[in-house]
């Protein structure tokens, strides 16, 4: 489980295809330095368990359903990724509850600049559309975001200068693509939601 704060910009120093997914390592002194064989890193939004470590990296090992489901695929050495640790119990909770568990990638529509800050516009799914509401909760890249607006295909979020500087969200440009995660809130409603409908269906044909 992690709050979507993220605590420092990690290095890919390899990234190596294995027969069925990919062995990533990356250079993240922070994370590593009370991290233990087994834990979880969330890299880029990706919940993620370190198999191997040294003194400032780790290595994991990627699922090929990850690789199509996330931009992790795409790594390769030199990039930089949002690193967060796992939290722990009694910790503040300065984003909100996100899993590691991404929903799919989103695209960057548009970039606008306005002044220290920038609003970006990213791709919504048919699938994923009712459950990012206005003012509700969002990963982008493993980074806890307000929506700020939305519509039947998109959504945006306001990014203030220490998001800009302290996560690779202010690198993005139009076309890049990125791993979001839902409000885990909204995925539950929405199953719920799927057996009650199911439910009155039933009642309404068997009458």
């Amino acid at each position: 489980m992690f709050t979507g704060i993220i605590e420092e910009l990690g290095d890919v120093v390899e990234f190596a295809a294995t027969d069925d997914g990919a062995r990533l390592t990356v250079r993240a002194p922070k994370a590593v330095s009370d991290a233990g064989h087994g834990d979880s890193i969330s890299v880029s939004g990706v919940c993620l368990t370190v198999v191997d470590q040294g003194p400032d990296w780790f290595t994991a090992d990627v699922m090929g359903v990850t690789l199509d489901m996330s931009t992790l695929g795409s790594l390769a050495a030199g990039a930089r990724v949002n690193i967060e640790r796992a939290m722990q119990v009694g910790d503040r909770l300065g984003g909100h509850i996100v899993q590691g568990h991404i929903d799919g990638t989103s695209t960057v529509l548009s970039v606008t600049d306005e002044g220290s800050w920038s609003i970006l516009r990213f791709s919504l799914t048919e699938e994923l559309a009712p459950l990012v509401a206005r003012k509700g909760s969002i990963a982008v890249h493993g980074v806890s975001l307000t929506v700020s607006a939305v519509g039947r295909d998109w959504f945006e979020v306001s990014l203030i200068p220490e998001t800009l500087t302290a996560t690779t969200l202010g690198a993005l440009a139009v076309g890049d693509s990125v791993n979001i995660e839902t409000d885990i809130l909204a995925r539950h409603v929405a199953r719920m939601a799927e057996f009650t409908d199911a439910d009155q269906r039933h009642e309404r044909s068997g009458s």
